[in-house]
């Protein structure tokens, strides 16, 4: 999207007053808010403060040239460049280009012909701003899940890996939590699947609440899902679990006609062991969790290591 042209802000560098006031001006009644300075230096100490969407530099300036100004902008900025010359001969338009001017124009440069240059590199400038808009959407698409919002089973064991080459590299605890909504199936075949993906999203709004900034919540499959605990012990765990647990506990769902249903989730906690496969370390997890749901359901249970305990089914 182009900026409006009063929010639209150009930057005029030449060292000739004339010409320099001249640009200015014309820019100016165009509509664009702009600025106009006689060096390099100082066009850098004003894009250090504020931002600029193109700036049109000259190539000949006092101390440091336009080519060299443009280079320092394209290295540290986001501002579009139009680099302007009376040497023809001496530079040529793939040079500016190749250093990152967006367009390369020769003088005496005719006011019209300026401002046409300048409306073609906003609207390419917008082009190249939606394009990368477009592409970070369907990157956030890729690694999150479409209802929840959560990240998807794909980046947690992306980031379940990386999480624990930390752990060994750093000997750092690192915890999983698996979680299950207890007879989901139920709940779904008794209020529709409508009703149960609200319980869905609402759940994972509540796992979201209950976590700090470098924890990461997703959803594993179906009613499952999985919270990852970088440095975080097992006890300390068991404290973000309970909270979750309690809190989903504590949510009134109404599907049909104000009943009041509870939902409840069993979760399963388990602490990485060093050097461990990452298979077995979610296997141990899952394995907690079948135990939260042999005892009763609307339980947290902690699985070690050491202990093997068989898996039991679930429902």
């Amino acid at each position: 999207m182009i900026p409006a042209k009063g929010e639209t802000r150009i930057l005029i560098v030449d060292d000739d007053v004339a010409v320099r006031n001249t640009m200015y001006e014309y820019i100016t009644s165009a509509g664009y808010y702009s600025k106009a300075v006689p060096c390099a230096e100082d066009a850098l100490d004003l894009l250090g403060k504020d931002k600029f969407h193109v700036v049109v530099t000259d190539i000949m300036l006092p101390a440091m040239g336009g080519l060299e100004l443009t280079r320092l902008i394209k290295r540290n900025n986001t501002s579009d460049v139009i680099v302007m010359t009376g040497y023809s001969d001496d530079y040529s338009y793939e040079e500016a280009i190749n250093i990152g001017a967006s367009d390369f124009v020769i003088k005496p440069v005719r006011l019209e012909e300026l401002l046409l240059r300048l409306k073609r590199v906003l609207k390419e400038r917008a082009h190249t701003n939606e394009r990368i808009r477009m592409m970070e959407k369907l990157q956030k698409l890729a690694i999150t899940d479409g209802l929840t919002r959560l990240y998807n089973s794909r980046s947690f064991y992306s980031q379940l890996e990386l999480e624990i080459d930390r752990s060994n590299r750093y000997q750092h605890p690192l915890t999983l939590l698996l979680l299950d909504i207890d007879r989901f199936k139920d709940y779904n075949d008794r209020f529709g699947h409508l009703e149960g993906d609200k319980v869905l999203v609402r759940f994972s709004q509540i796992i979201k609440s209950c976590l700090r900034t470098n924890d990461s919540a997703y959803r594993y499959g179906g009613e499952e899902f999985t919270v990852i605990l970088p440095e975080t012990a097992g006890e300390e765990a068991m404290t973000v679990a309970q909270r979750i647990r309690a809190a989903l506990e504590a949510e009134p769902f109404s599907p049909k006609n104000g009943e009041a249903v509870k939902v409840t989730i069993s979760i399963g906690v388990t602490e990485y062991n060093p050097k461990e496969e990452l298979t077995t370390f979610i296997q141990r997890a899952d394995q907690a969790m079948y135990r939260s749901k042999r005892s009763g359901r609307n339980k947290v249970s902690m699985l070690y290591a050491e202990a093997s305990p068989e898996a039991a089914g679930k429902s």
